[in-house]
């Protein structure tokens, strides 16, 4: 236990100008701020409750621009803000005012709730020249306070699980909304870090073979004032304020070590921990947004502003406003924040948000620039998961396939021809071909594996699984926009109603898609990702936008039907085929060509078939009709050598596909005499077993309209089990 703070503080010292924040070293407490443009900075201290300020420091020391001092009497706990002096002028980029308390970005700890109010704006709200007046309220009491921690916390030998790429499965998850309503789950800690840790949890990720959970964003991050006014929250979190606290909403002690806490139990389960993380913009919007942090502390360093107008910003995020990762102090307030979540908080990876915004410089994106640099030869951050979001919203910002070596990229381009071929659409089986097997046209190139492709049918942004074979047109009505937000290109079906369905065949077909859908994404090439609730059918009424949505429509739902169950069982199901498996997680791309070893018979790694059996020719690739597919794996062929130097090997498989409304009867491949083909996924059948599964090379299996097959090679003598 640390002393209680006494007031006043009567002795400062000059400090160090590093680390930057509040740095607690076991004697006192160490502040540095960086503001290049600053005339003056106060450190402003608040009672424990956070509603009273105490008492004001002036930084006197300034070193490179960034003012410090350290306060020897300062303890882990203590409320703390700054008030930044300099010129208000926004005609040329500055916005000081020292009426305007600030939150630290450094600060590893943000407590207490933002409050709305026309005072956190730095001109008056109601003035007739906006931006360019000047308001002189204080702000303090409706800011959130930042607070000194203490880094002090058993890790024990905690060590990543450090799950080779190519046998990632990643979970896509909200910590609130996975287990707010999880009956299991103490209702205490339900929504928070520690329910995401307790057993139930834990045994959910366990039995589904999740290898990796993605968490949307948990950096400290405030509500938009137009959504609070309507009673509503930003539940997804991507309006980042704080790049080093977790954010308090999901914390049910109130201290930053359940976090630590949470990657630590994870970790013993074998699971990564993987931050969506929010660096191209913040929470202050833009020209006439509120002041809470970096607009105040040097408004013309932290962001991107218009060259020949600097009174307005470069948005290429959508949100107002967008990081100036180009000055070195803004690029390194991010590497040093991921470093922090590396080093301290022990998390294995990061998917970057917009992350084609990071990579401008001169508003074109630079692959060769600064931010990709720095992270690759950095030591802590080259070795950990970097996943881009490859776009952003501004001109030459859509980026799939150019990120750099030791770069994974969420690739829509899967998604959507995945979406579209299953839906039915014509001329879609070559693209098909190609994102099955890895999307080597996007990531060969450059000397890329396939696992630089992290392959995925849904995502927090867009329908669920279950609306996206329920509905096509969004239902946003409740986001109170109109329905105009949210995308119009879902690549969705409802297969004859719109919405729920009672009528038993509408219900099957949809049923059978969704399993369609899933087995495709499971059996391809690349890095699969689930969204949390698909594997048991879970819907947002057909709304693709529920980023407002902080409740049981954006929730996920553990109240489970028998088809549920069932489709959570399936998924499981074919995820410890994936696991058991290599030949549906190649590290290298197929060669489609006879591979050589000892003997001299060539054995091809991949053979794409028509419904007759023969081969698929050249032409056949690009016709409209052809909806049907074969592709042959060869276990024996794989090309790849295990940890020893081994060679291995695997069963040999066949995946039919069929998009067709009618059954096809796909002719099978006979390879020797007494070869059989055993069916080991059939999602034309309720739980994807097919009863009788067992077929001789020659004979045509009769493949049902809308329906994928997944057979494997077995003799006579043998039998696998599903």
């Amino acid at each position: 236990m640390h002393p209680i703070h006494h007031f006043p503080i009567t002795t400062v010292w000059p400090g160090s100008p590093y680390p930057r924040g509040a740095t607690w070293d076991g004697e006192g407490v160490n502040f540095a701020l960086f503001s290049e443009h600053a005339e003056k900075v106060e450190l402003c201290l608040f009672d424990p409750s956070g509603q009273h300020e105490i008492q004001r420091i002036t930084l006197r020391e300034q070193t490179d621009l960034v003012w410090h001092c350290y306060l020897p009497e300062a303890r882990p706990g203590l409320l703390y803000g700054y008030r930044v002096h300099g010129p208000y002028d926004p005609v040329r980029g500055h916005r000081f005012n020292p009426n305007k308390l600030l939150l630290d970005p450094y600060a590893q700890d943000i407590v207490g709730p933002l409050i709305w109010n026309d005072a956190h704006y730095g001109y008056q709200v109601d003035a007739l020249h906006d931006d360019l007046s000047f308001d002189r309220r204080d702000n303090a009491p409706w800011m959130p306070k930042c607070r000194v921690t203490d880094p002090a916390f058993s890790w024990g030998d905690d060590r990543s699980p450090n799950i080779p790429w190519h046998e990632m499965v990643i979970y896509e998850l909200h910590v609130r909304g996975f287990t707010i309503e999880h009956p299991d789950v103490p209702p205490p800690l339900r929504g928070t870090y520690a329910g995401l840790i307790t057993a139930p949890v834990i045994n959910h990720l366990k039995r589904l073979g999740i290898t990796s959970v993605e968490l949307m964003p948990i950096h400290s991050f405030i509500d938009d004032r137009h959504l609070v006014d309507q009673g509503k929250r930003n539940y997804w979190g991507y309006n980042s304020i704080g790049f080093f606290s977790p954010e308090q909403r999901y914390s049910a002690s109130g201290s930053p070590k359940e976090f630590k806490t949470m990657v630590k139990t994870l970790h013993s389960a074998g699971i990564e921990v993987i931050l969506d993380v929010v660096y191209n913009h913040t929470a202050e919007g833009n020209h006439l947004g509120p002041t809470l942090s970096f607009k105040g502390i040097d408004n013309s360093v932290y962001y991107r502003l218009q060259p020949d107008a600097p009174r307005y910003y470069r948005d290429y995020t959508g949100c107002g406003n967008t990081l100036n990762l180009e000055h070195p102090r803004v690029l390194q307030l991010v590497m040093d924040s991921l470093r922090y979540w590396v080093q301290e908080m022990h998390v294995d990876g990061f998917r970057f948000d917009l992350a084609a915004a990071l990579g401008r410089e001169q508003h074109t994106v630079n692959h060769f620039g600064a931010f990709f640099d720095i992270l690759h030869q950095d030591p802590i951050l080259s070795r950990v998961k970097l996943i881009a979001e490859p776009w952003d919203l501004g001109e030459g910002g859509y980026q799939v396939g150019n990120f750099p070596l030791g770069w994974a990229e969420w690739n829509d381009r899967y998604r959507d021809c995945m979406r579209a071929f299953w839906r039915g659409d014509g001329g879609k089986i070559g693209e098909f071909a190609t994102r099955l097997t890895g999307s080597s046209d996007l990531y060969a190139r450059n000397g890329r594996r396939p696992y630089a492709s992290i392959n995925f049918i849904t995502a927090h942004d867009g329908f669920t699984l279950h609306d996206l074979v329920s509905y096509e047109h969004k239902h946003n009505e409740a986001n109170g926009e109109g329905n105009r937000d949210g995308t119009d290109n879902n690549l969705s079906c409802n297969y004859g109603v719109e919405g729920e369905s009672s009528d038993p065949g509408i219900c099957a077909l949809r049923a059978r898609q969704k399993r369609n859908l899933l087995a495709t994404l499971l059996f391809s090439q690349g890095v699969p990702m689930l969204l949390a609730g698909d594997e048991m059918g879970r819907t947002q009424h057909g709304n693709n936008n529920a980023y407002c949505q902080d409740n049981p429509l954006g929730w996920v739902s553990w109240n489970l039907s028998a088809d549920d169950r069932e489709l959570l069982e399936f998924v499981a199901r074919l995820v410890r085929l994936r696991h058991r498996h290599p030949v549906f997680r190649r590290r290298n791309f197929f060669q489609g060509r006879p591979i050589r070893y000892s003997s001299d018979t060539g054995i091809k790694d991949i053979h794409w078939l028509k419904p007759d059996g023969t081969d698929m020719s050249d032409e056949e690739w690009t016709q409209d009709y052809a909806r049907c597919l074969g592709v042959y794996l060869s276990g024996e062929a794989l090309g790849e050598v295990d940890r020893h130097g081994r060679a291995i090997r695997d069963d040999n498989f066949i995946l039919l596909f069929n998009a067709h409304v009618d059954r096809i009867d796909f002719a099978l491949p006979r390879l020797c005499d007494d070869c059989l083909w055993q069916v080991l996924i059939d999602t034309h059948y309720h739980a994807g077993l097919k009863p009788d599964g067992r077929f001789r090379g020659g004979e045509r299996y009769p493949l049902e309209g809308r329906t994928l097959a997944l057979l494997s090679q077995q003799t006579a003598a043998t039998q696998t089990a599903p």
